[in-house]
This record gives C-alpha cells, sequence and structure tokens, in this order.
C-alpha cells in the first residue's frame, strides 16, 4: 500500500529555526505529537526537502503517524509513507487513526520496543472493505460525519462560555499596543514571592493506580502530562495551580489532580490569582526555564524557589490589570481564527447536508 523509506535527517541543533511560518520557509519535523510533529520552519537548504502529501512515522522516543501536508525536513529517525500508484486517498485522517492504532498495539513510546523499517514495511492496519475493495467512500463519509459532530460541539461550547464574542475592547486594544511599542515596563520576581505552595508531587507506580476520576500529573507533554485517571489516596492539588515537571514541562491546571514525583506544583492559598493572571505565570516561567532541563539535568521543584519570571510591573510590582488584559486579549486573537475556521466549517457542512 506505501512505499515506505528513512528520510534524509538534520541536526537539529545546528539549524536556525523560527517559530511562526515565513514566506517560503519549510517545516522542520521532529519526533514529537505536539504540533503536528513541527518543532519549527527554517529556510529552504541545499537538500530539497521531502515531499508533500505524505505521512511520517517517527521511529524511537516518541512513536507516531502524522499527515505532511507541506514540504518538509526531518529530524533523526524518521520514517516517510508514500502510498503506491495502484492506491488512491490514502493520505488521510482515517488512514493516519488506524496507521496509529496498529503502531500502539504493536509497539511502544521509548528505546525498547520501535520499529524498524523492516517491521514497518509490515505492519498491518485494518481497512473497511466494500466487494473486496478498499471502502475509500465509507473512510471519507466517517471522517466528515466525525467532524461535523466535533463542529457542533465547539459551536455549542463557544457560545455557552462566551467565547465566540472575539472584539477587543479599546482597553484590549491598547494594552497590546504598548507590548508592541515597548511601552510596558517589565521586572523580575521570583518563583517563591509568587507562590506561598510550592510542592513536589508524591511516586505513585502505574500497577498501583486505581481507575478512578481523579487526574493523575505526571512528566511529559501528551495529554499535558495527564497519565491516568485515579481513585487512590493521593495528596489532592487544587485548581488554579501550575504543574513543571522534571524536564521544565510547564501547565496550567484548572481542575483538582494528583501529581507524581517526578512533578512540582505551584499555587498561592493567600492570593487568589485570576485564570488569565495564572496563564501569563505559566507562560513566562516557561521561557524561565526553557531549554535548561533534561533526562542528564532534571529539576526538582525545590531547586526552583529563587528562579525568576519577567511580569509587566507598576510601583515595582506585578501589574495584575495589564496582564488580566494583555492575555484576555491575545485569547481573544486565538479564538477568532478558531471561530472563523468553525463558522467556515459548519457552513460548509450544513450546504452539503443541504
Amino acid at each position: 500500500m506505501f512505499e515506505v523509506k528513512t528520510v534524509k535527517s538534520f541536526d537539529e541543533g545546528k539549524l536556525i529555526l523560527t517559530e511562526q511560518k515565513q514566506t517560503d520557509y519549510i517545516e522542520f519535523v521532529g519526533r514529537t505529537r505536539n504540533n503536528n510533529g513541527i518543532k519549527g520552519y527554517l529556510q529552504k537548504l541545499e537538500i530539497e526537502p521531502n515531499p508533500k502529501n505524505v505521512i511520517s512515522v517517527s521511529q524511537i522516543g516518541t512513536i507516531v503517524a502524522q499527515i505532511r501536508q507541506e514540504e518538509w525536513y526531518a529530524s533523526q529517525n524518521i520514517f516517510s509513507l508514500t502510498q503506491k500508484n495502484t492506491y488512491q486517498n490514502l493520505i488521510s485522517l482515517y488512514s493516519v487513526a488506524v496507521i496509529n492504532k496498529s503502531l500502539c498495539e504493536t509497539f511502544s513510546d521509548g528505546y525498547g520496543n520501535y520499529p524498524t523499517l523492516d517491521k514497518l514495511k509490515n505492519l498491518k492496519i485494518q481497512l473497511p472493505i466494500k466487494n473486496g475493495k478498499i471502502d475509500f467512500d465509507f473512510m471519507e463519509n466517517f471522517i466528515a460525519e466525525l467532524e461535523a459532530e466535533r463542529l457542533a460541539e465547539l459551536e455549542a461550547y463557544l457560545l455557552a462560555t462566551g467565547l465566540i464574542d472575539t472584539t477587543l475592547t479599546h482597553k484590549e486594544q491598547k494594552v497590546l499596543e504598548d507590548f508592541k511599542q515597548g511601552k510596558v515596563e517589565f521586572g523580575t520576581f521570583t518563583y517563591e514571592s509568587i507562590f506561598n505552595k510550592i510542592v513536589q508531587g508524591r511516586r505513585l507506580k502505574k500497577d498501583d493506580q486505581i481507575s478512578g476520576n481523579i487526574p493523575f500529573v505526571m512528566a511529559g507533554t501528551t495529554n499535558t502530562g495527564v497519565v491516568n485517571y485515579i481513585s487512590n489516596p493521593v495528596a489532592r492539588f487544587p485548581k488554579n495551580s501550575i504543574t513543571i515537571d522534571i524536564f521544565g514541562n510547564t501547565f496550567y491546571r484548572n481542575y483538582d489532580f494528583g501529581a507524581g514525583d517526578d512533578t512540582g506544583v505551584y499555587w498561592n492559598n493567600k492570593r487568589e490569582y485570576s485564570k488569565e493572571t495564572m496563564l501569563f505565570f505559566t507562560a513566562s516561567m516557561e521561557k524561565s526555564i526553557r531549554g535548561k532541563f533534561s533526562f542528564g539535568k532534571k529539576l526538582r521543584s525545590s531547586q526552583s524557589l529563587s528562579f525568576k519570571m519577567t511580569l509587566p510591573t507598576q510601583n515595582h510590582q506585578p501589574d495584575y490589570e495589564t496582564i488580566n488584559t494583555f492575555i484576555s486579549a491575545i485569547q481573544k486573537l486565538v479564538i477568532k481564527d478558531v471561530v472563523t475556521y468553525a463558522d467556515r466549517k459548519i457552513a460548509a457542512t450544513k450546504h452539503v447536508i443541504a
């Protein structure tokens, strides 16, 4: 069904990547589930990029299949699947879903049980059949129905939360302009000056976890670190907290949860910070420790008390009004693209149904 090959690899550390795509820049793909595997963008190299409309499969660490809709370069240990001429429409969300299902059932993330080139070539996937042939119509209709259901849920969520209103207020516009023009004053503040609670989670082995409804957080970025839902009598951490794991992965938690010993938890039970303020803290903390921790150098929360985050200030104190307004504006800008996309897709779906 597919031509399977190992693609030319590049050392990410020797490349100049940008976070935002620029004109004529090429995607750089790594071994991660985040952002569909895209680690950044770079100028075209002397070597031609990999072609678009293929499926990439990362081999070790994080084992995942992803559609590549644009030309791309790759880091080490990544395969490319190109559909053979005898088949059509195999580069689809349905195909990727069944490939990932088979990868998950056959291999495991990490470095012990991973697909080699020969193993990937012989990997079996299940596809719907009609009259002895692959039923592409069913595959397309199945994905279209799922998409319509999710879009309806998204529309209802946006209406219920008020997020469908993406018009910036005058105050939000001014804060964004002040940031852009460098008119906002910044200062640095230690983690312990912002949070009076900085606590490491407690060890709970996977075999000891009892199924339940408490989100349990461990080190990692997949599903923002939530590895299971448990009912064990573990230490519970409050919602409106921030977690930083041993590798520096930083997430805001708006729900009560438990955490493993590879994760530190940060909150303040004397001062109630708004969600917007906590989101700003999260971004600033993540930036302050980015690239400093790894498998070889792991972070413990007790080490971070004197770490410093950068915040807008007024009279040498955190300017929470500016922080809240800025995050509110950014949220609207991000949601605006989602609302526009949802409106366009919902209209298209209604047109097809009609």
